[in-house]
C-alpha cells in the first residue's frame, strides 16, 4: 500500500519530511490538510489518526507514524532509498541526531514563538517571550556558524537528517529574524539548502501560500 502523507506544503515541519521523501524519490500520496473546512474528510481522518493534530502524519499501510524526525528515521528503516539520511557509522549518526534536535529546538521553536505571537490579537501578545526567542536565535545562529566551518552540510558525511531539519528552519527563521551579515558560513549554508533540489521543490510548492506568513514574506527567496 502506498504511503500517505498528511500535511500542508507551507508548513515548515511538513517540508522537513518532504525533503526526505523527495531526496530519495519515495512514492507517496499527498493528503493536503485544509483547516478551512474545504476538505472535511481528510481533516477528520487526520484528526482521528492523530488527535493532537500536529502535522505531519505519515500513514504506512494504515499504520500512523508521527513527529518529523521519527518519520524520517522510519522511512530510512522501512522505505530506504539511495540517500542514507542517517549515517551508517554511529558517531556521525549521533551528530546528525544532535543537529536535528538543535535546529528543531533552537531555531524552529523560537521561530514559531515569533510567528505565533504575530497571529495573536495585540492584547494577547507576549513581548517578553518574543524578545527571549530572538535572543535564542541570535545565540543559535552564532553557534551554527562556528559549527559549519569547513563543512558543506551539517554533518561532514553528506546530506542528512540534520539538513532536512535545517532547511525549513533556517528558511523561515531568516524571514522572521534575519541571519546577520557577519555570519557568512550560516548564510551560505542556508543558500545551499535553498538551492538543493529536494528543498527547492518544497520551497516552490509552498509559494502559493506565502501571503499567509503573518510577518510578511520577503521577495528575496
Amino acid at each position: 500500500m502506498a504511503l500517505e502523507f498528511f500535511g500542508h506544503p507551507f508548513s515548515s515541519y511538513c517540508q522537513k519530511v518532504l525533503v526526505a521523501l523527495y531526496e530519495n524519490d519515495t512514492p507517496f500520496t499527498f493528503r493536503h490538510i485544509h483547516f478551512d473546512g474545504s476538505d472535511p474528510a481528510t481533516l477528520d481522518e487526520f484528526s482521528t489518526r492523530w488527535p493532537l493534530r500536529r502535522m505531519p502524519l505519515l500513514l504506512d499501510g494504515g499504520q500512523p507514524v508521527v513527529e518529523s524526525s521519527i518519520i524520517i528515521e522510519y522511512l530510512g528503516l522501512h522505505h530506504p532509498g539511495p540517500v542514507r539520511l542517517l549515517p551508517d557509522r554511529p558517531e556521525p549518526a549521533l551528530e546528525a541526531r544532535l543537529l536535528d534536535r538543535f535546529f528543531d529546538n533552537y531555531i524552529h521553536t523560537p521561530l514559531q514563538k515569533i510567528v505565533f505571537d504575530a497571529i495573536r490579537q495585540p492584547e494577547q501578545r507576549d513581548a517578553k517571550g518574543v524578545t527571549e526567542a530572538r535572543a535564542t536565535l541570535d545565540t543559535a545562529y552564532a553557534w551554527a556558524d562556528r559549527r559549519l566551518e569547513g563543512r558543506e552540510w551539517a554533518v561532514g558525511e553528506g546530506f542528512s537528517l540534520a539538513d532536512c531539519a535545517a532547511a525549513p528552519a533556517l528558511f523561515y527563521a531568516d524571514w522572521a529574524h534575519p541571519i546577520p551579515e557577519d555570519l557568512p558560513r550560516l548564510r551560505a549554508y542556508r543558500a545551499r539548502l535553498n538551492a538543493h533540489p529536494s528543498f527547492a521543490r518544497a520551497i516552490d510548492e509552498g509559494r502559493p501560500y506565502r501571503q499567509f506568513f503573518p510577518l510578511g514574506a520577503p521577495d528575496r527567496d
